[in-house]
């Protein structure tokens, strides 16, 4: 026995080095260094073992090679690329789109909620986004900015009658804002209580960042084969009350017969016209209510766990940079002063408020890493780098937005980079806290609206002060998601008969 043991362990350290001479080979003979740490599982297999987030792990390699435009990392036969160079990354996003358009993450058969934007790939996706877009518009976010409006004011409402929500846990009281305002302005989902709703159980649930999650997560970014060996199915366990809800909501709006411009009146209409169609290839979607389920499914967890980090990322820095905060509560309480009731044009035309919330998605993005699969052999400019099909490529956020050659100080929160002076001196290929290219979050225009609806009715009661844990900021353990653990931001109440 004991013998047996030894020889299965011989066997499979002699199989673990074996792939790393393999991936370092492949790697030299295409003048691409590997990311020496670990030459078998490279990043997964430090994720898997430490309690540090991905993006971390990337932050090392992209400092460790200051002067490579990409590095090669470990996953065990698939490749992968880190792609640091700025230009790089801009091309893989936007210039040669059509060879990076695929996520780099596929989902199993069966696992009806993740069939989405998120995770589509090719054409299904090009045709799902197509539909789902006019739901954006400018006219359509107009139109639902009173819903945004009103959900903000609730809010402050239902946090001057919690003051035990004003000390703590900033983060999750967020995240109740934007599951009611998400909940009425998209799904026009109202409950007795907004900020009661089984819905912020589930979107809070299904990302969370337990071992379970983040392992599945990265073995799919990692290991496509692996994923669907095991037949993994992220989302299973909320398909029932999700796909039930919504088909309520779909049903109700079909009966009511009310146009509300939100998204069960897209869901409506799509049923209605039949078939989605792509003319070109000939590809078919029919509009089921469980594919809609999931496109609201995604449009949900994306539109609060993501924008409440937005949200929060702000106060922290409002919080520990009092003249900032006193120049934004100047701006809010001058709009007050001269409007009744605020508008989609009167938060839009509020210019320090977007200097703040640009200059702190630089610093707090909520995502810290793309992940992108190469469909077709190509060139990466910089370097001259060739890219087989297969080749996973990830792509940096957090580093790019901190890196000094790009942004000088970047620990420095400095809303001026972003005035309407200074913008133009900053390479808009290096900022992109929501993602970039023809994957850009569906959402963000969406997203920035709630986040500034709720940030001017919060900052025009409140006053805020950031507490930070000894040993300056620690991150929570994500795959994906940028999230700070040992901050905190207290709400005080402010005397606005001083600001009258």
């Amino acid at each position: 026995m004991i013998l047996t043991t030894l020889i299965i362990i011989g066997a499979l350290s002699a199989i673990y080095y074996l792939i790393g001479i393999y991936n370092e080979v492949y790697w030299k003979k295409r003048g691409i260094k590997l990311y020496s740490k670990n030459k078998v599982l490279g990043p997964l297999g430090e994720f898997v073992i430490s309690k540090r987030a991905m993006f971390q792990i990337f932050s090392d390699i992209y400092k460790m090679y200051p002067d490579e435009p990409v590095v090669a990392v470990a996953s065990l036969f698939t490749p992968a690329l880190y792609v640091k160079d700025v230009t790089n990354v801009h091309h893989v996003l936007n210039v040669d789109f059509n060879s990076f358009s695929h996520r780099g993450f596929e989902v199993n058969e069966g696992d009806q909620l993740a069939d989405n934007v998120l995770f589509m790939n090719g054409n299904r996706w090009k045709l799902m986004r197509q539909n789902m877009t006019p739901l954006f518009t400018s006219t359509k976010l107009k139109s639902m900015y009173y819903i945004l409006d009103r959900s903000a004011l609730d809010f402050v409402e239902y946090l001057k009658q919690r003051p035990e929500l004003l000390q703590k846990d900033t983060f999750q009281t967020l995240n109740i804002f934007c599951s009611a305002a998400i909940g009425a302005s998209i799904f026009g989902i109202e409950n007795e209580s907004v900020f009661d709703s089984p819905f912020l159980q589930m979107a809070t649930k299904a990302f969370a960042p337990t071992f379970r999650i983040n392992t599945l997560l990265t073995i799919g970014a990692f290991n496509q084969k692996l994923f669907k060996l095991l037949g993994i199915k992220l989302f299973k366990e909320h398909e029932d009350f999700f796909i039930g809800a919504i088909k309520q909501v779909i049903r109700k709006r079909q009966e009511e017969k009310v146009k509300k411009h939100d998204f069960a009146d897209l869901c409506v209409g799509l049923i209605n016209k039949g078939a989605l169609k792509d003319h070109d290839t000939g590809l078919e979607i029919q509009p089921s209510e469980e594919i809609l389920a999931a496109q609201a499914f995604f449009f949900f967890v994306a539109g609060v766990e993501p924008t409440a980090t937005a949200m929060f990322g702000i106060l922290v820095e409002l919080g520990r940079n009092p003249e900032q905060l006193k120049r934004l509560h100047e701006e809010i309480d001058n709009s007050f002063e001269k409007h009744d009731k605020m508008t989609y044009d009167i938060v839009n035309e509020m210019e320090y408020l977007d200097m703040v919330y640009n200059e702190a998605l630089r610093m707090h993005p909520p995502i810290g890493n793309l992940l992108r699969k190469c469909i077709k052999d190509t060139v990466l400019p910089v370097g001259n780098v060739r890219v087989e099909v297969g080749t996973k490529t990830f792509l940096p956020i957090y580093d790019i937005h901190h890196d000094p050659k790009i942004y000088p100080d970047p620990e420095v929160f400095n809303p001026e980079r972003f005035s309407r002076e200074n913008i133009k001196n900053i390479n808009s290929n290096a900022f992109m806290p929501f993602g970039e290219g023809k994957r850009l979050c569906i959402g963000i225009r969406y997203a920035t609206l709630q986040a500034k609806a709720g940030l001017v009715h919060l900052l025009r009661n409140f006053t805020v002060k950031t507490h930070v844990g000894q040993g300056g900021i620690k991150y929570q353990k994500q795959n994906v998601q940028v999230r700070p653990t040992n901050v905190d931001v207290q709400f005080i109440p402010r005397d606005l008969r001083k600001n009258m």
